[in-house]
């Protein structure tokens, strides 16, 4: 079993939540012209919590909110020896001309990323993407990509695995970091 260190807890992740949403108010107003974009599977969750803030705190209203599944986008889900299944995207708007928020929640490689720029195509042309993480682990991409908008920043070995749980999907709220499995 890996042993795993816990660096940021539940109310921390709120807190920083709650800034989040102020970094995006500040950049888009009224949202009339900005739609938030969850990548799946955690950024998915963390783009609820975003939205709900933002109209819940905020009284903000109309929000378009979508989620994207990126698996057959990255260049890498061929790999290894496990069946991928995949998410599901939902977006129920075009994309055309307006701005659009990714949002997701550890930024590594930017492979995610690259492959959201890639699947977003589909919907329309944004006329601007923006990059919303909660976790920037800096000092480890294998692209030039670079958040807009985070949370925090940790620095990591890269036998370290950051790991955000979420309590939707895991039962409680944290981000740990762990020693990777070795194969």
């Amino acid at each position: 079993m890996s042993e795993k260190i816990q660096l940021i807890g539940a109310k921390e992740i709120e807190i920083t939540l709650q800034r989040l949403a102020c970094q995006l108010i500040e950049n888009h107003g009224n949202f009339k012209n900005t739609v938030l974009i969850g990548i799946q599977n955690r950024g998915a969750v963390l783009a609820d919590r975003i939205k709900s803030i933002l109209e819940n705190t905020y009284g903000l209203k109309d929000l378009k909110l979508g989620y994207l599944d990126i698996t057959f986008f990255r260049d890498d889900f061929r790999r290894g020896g496990e069946t991928i299944t995949a998410n599901q995207t939902k977006i129920d708007f075009l994309v055309e001309d307006v701005n659009v928020v990714f949002i997701d929640d550890v930024l590594h490689s930017g492979r995610s990323v690259r492959a959201a720029l890639t699947a977003i195509q589909s919907f329309g042309r944004p006329s601007n993407i923006e990059l919303m993480v909660f976790v920037d682990r800096r000092f480890s991409r294998s692209l030039p990509i670079q958040p807009d908008y985070k949370g925090r920043k940790v620095d990591s070995y890269e036998n370290e695995k950051v790991v955000l749980e979420l309590k939707e999907k895991d039962g409680t709220d944290g981000v740990y970091i762990e020693q990777k499995k070795q194969k």
